[in-house]
This record gives C-alpha cells, sequence and structure tokens, in this order.
C-alpha cells in the first residue's frame, strides 16, 4: 500500500491572519507550508509519518508540493528513507493545480498501481482514529468489492454543514450521496468528510477520466478532493468508518487550537494515530 500526502497549497488564509498579527508572535511562521507546521513535539505531517512507518501499513510515501515549498520538504524528508518529494511545479496560488490533479500527478509520476492512502497536508484527527483500524476495515470493504475504498467521516454541528462536504449513508455504511456545503434543512445527514481517503488501485485510473471531463471547466470544479470523491461515489462503493473529530489548519486561530491540544491536552502521544 502506498500513501500520497496532498501538501502542494499555499496557505493563503493562514499567511494573510500571521501578516496581521500586530504582536508578532507568531512571524517565524511566516513562509512555512501548512504540513512543516509546528503542532505540539514535531511538525504536523510527522505525526502521520511517523504513524504509517510504525504501523507497517504501508511501504512508500509520496509527498507533493509546489516549488515555493520543494526545497523545505526535501531537506525534512530526510528524517523519513519511504519518503519522496515531487514537485508540481507551480508557483503561486493563481496557477496551482488543484489537489486531484496533484494526486493523478503522483499516481502518474510514480507509476502507482496499488491501494492509495490520500492524506490532506493539513489534517490531523482526534485521538480515537487509527491507520490499523482504518485499513482493516478497508480490508472488509475489499472482500464485498475489489473496487471499494474508504473513507473517514464524522459528525459536524447542524450550524457547519454549510462548510463541507456532507455523507449520506445507508445502514451498511456504503456512501450513497454527497452534498456539497449544504444549509442543514437540506439533509438528515450530519457526516462531514475532510480530506482521508483509501482508494482501491482499481479506482486510480478513474483520476484521468474525471480530470479529463473537467479539462474545460473552473479550476474550482476540479481543485478539492472532495470533488473527486463526490463525483466517484456513482461509478465505485465508498463506505465510510467513523472518527470523533478532526483539527483542519486552514487558519491562524485553527492552527492555533491544534497546537494547544497536541502540547496540553494529547492523552497518549507513543500511540498516535497507530
Amino acid at each position: 500500500m502506498k500513501a500520497v500526502v496532498l501538501a502542494a497549497g499555499y496557505g493563503t488564509r493562514l499567511q494573510r491572519d500571521i501578516e496581521k498579527d500586530q504582536n508578532k508572535h507568531f512571524k517565524h511562521l511566516h513562509g512555512v507550508a501548512k504540513a512543516l507546521l509546528p503542532v505540539g513535539d514535531r511538525v504536523l505531517v510527522s505525526h502521520w509519518l511517523r504513524a504509517l512507518t510504525q504501523s507497517e501499513c504501508i511501504d512508500q510515501v509520496f509527498v507533493v508540493t509546489n516549488a515555493l515549498y520543494h526545497e523545505d520538504f526535501q531537506l525534512w524528508a530526510q528524517e523519513f528513507p519511504s519518503v519522496q518529494v515531487l514537485n508540481d511545479g507551480t508557483r503561486n496560488n493563481e496557477k496551482r493545480l488543484g489537489a486531484v490533479a496533484c494526486l493523478q500527478l503522483a499516481v502518474n509520476h510514480f507509476a502507482v498501481h496499488d491501494d492509495v492512502i490520500v492524506i490532506g497536508g493539513d489534517t490531523l484527527f482526534k485521538e480515537d482514529f487509527s491507520l490499523r483500524k482504518f485499513t482493516e476495515r478497508f480490508a472488509e470493504v475489499q472482500k464485498k468489492s475489489e473496487d471499494g475504498n474508504l473513507v473517514v467521516t464524522y459528525q459536524c454541528k447542524d450550524d457547519e454543514t454549510s462548510k463541507y462536504g456532507i455523507l449520506e449513508v445507508d445502514s451498511d455504511f456504503r456512501v450513497q450521496h454527497m452534498k456539497e456545503k449544504p444549509l442543514p434543512s437540506e439533509t438528515h445527514s450530519r457526516r462531514a468528510c475532510p480530506c482521508f481517503y483509501l482508494f482501491s488501485r482499481t479506482t486510480l485510473p478513474l483520476l484521468d477520466v474525471f480530470l479529463k471531463e473537467k479539462e474545460t471547466r473552473p479550476l474550482e470544479e476540479k481543485d478539492a478532493p472532495g470533488n473527486f470523491l463526490s463525483w466517484l461515489i456513482a461509478r465505485r462503493p465508498v463506505y465510510v468508518q467513523e472518527v470523533s473529530g478532526r483539527f483542519d489548519v486552514g487558519n491562524l486561530a485553527s492552527y492555533t487550537e491544534c497546537d494547544r491540544y497536541f502540547r496540553e491536552q494529547l492523552q497518549n502521544p507513543d500511540v498516535y494515530l497507530i
């Protein structure tokens, strides 16, 4: 099994917040990629690499970044023999490829023909998440169909449905629909879906199909990985694994909340994510 970390974003909201911080408490984070932000005792993406390595569920990790942060990620990756860093060639947010195209780039560049864990480079989970349990659940899904895929979901608040893609599932926890940022009255579900997926090897060729279909469409329709997931649901089985919550480092407030949790509240750091 392989893992792809999507870390080619430019963190524009976070960088704006850092520039506006009048106390300059966070000036040391200026120009730092979100996946390389210090969270607790290590940088954000290192929490994933530690768990991926110790859980022994993957044999290679591909990190897709941009030309602006490429050197920073190469320096970071020296600590992890299983990591290869791929530069998407862009230098600013306006020219970004988008997350789905970055995933396709990694799959094609490294000739991946294996099941793939896809990890958003700005995402961490609460302590009940376990890579081992997640991959065991995927094995169950694969027994039903080799085309089966698995995604993480958690319960959001009523007033948060309009911020996320919301999954509607059946009694077997198979996804039936995904509604993009619906009003609370537009769905009974409160299942938010962050960027953490396990795609079967048979699903990977559909990245090319999706991007070909969206070739002439605006970037917003093919940027977020949730756009591909929503398209995929009608074409391949997609199941969910529930977790209690996640951290999404989008701006300075969410970053400081995440860092504080890992410094002050993390109960079992030795087994976190494993």
